[in-house]
């Protein structure tokens, strides 16, 4: 599984911005549970999202619940999320993964920047 993050950037404080995810596998994507974690500098990687290999469910960080929104779109092999108010300590490179069957999988990051 390849997944390729994108989306990011700068913008100010209550603003939003939608951060894609692409997967490249020989997998069914749809089967695949995914979700998206964040670090900023200084400090550990920390849970997001999640959503569930069917998109029944979804899971959220007490920090963005509320704020963000996590989506798949199977037939574009894509998942998404939609951040909305966002706060400067939302500032981190977003990393999305894929939970594989016997390994989970990561893409490169993509940089999100709130400006205050």
């Amino acid at each position: 599984v390849q997944l390729q993050a994108s989306g990011g950037g700068l913008v100010q404080r209550g603003k939003s911005l939608t951060l894609s995810c692409a997967a490249s596998t020989t997998h069914r994507f749809s089967s695949l549970p995914m979700g998206w974690f964040r670090q900023a500098p200084g400090k550990l990687r920390e849970f997001v999202a999640a959503i569930a290999w069917g998109g029944g469910g979804t899971y959220y960080a007490d920090a963005v619940k509320d704020r963000f929104t996590i989506s798949r779109d199977n037939a574009k092999s894509t998942v998404y999320l939609l951040m909305n108010s966002l706060k400067p300590e939302d500032t981190a490179v977003y990393y999305c993964y894929a939970v594989g069957f016997l390994q989970t999988y990561w893409g490169q990051g993509t940089l999100v920047t709130v400006s205050s």
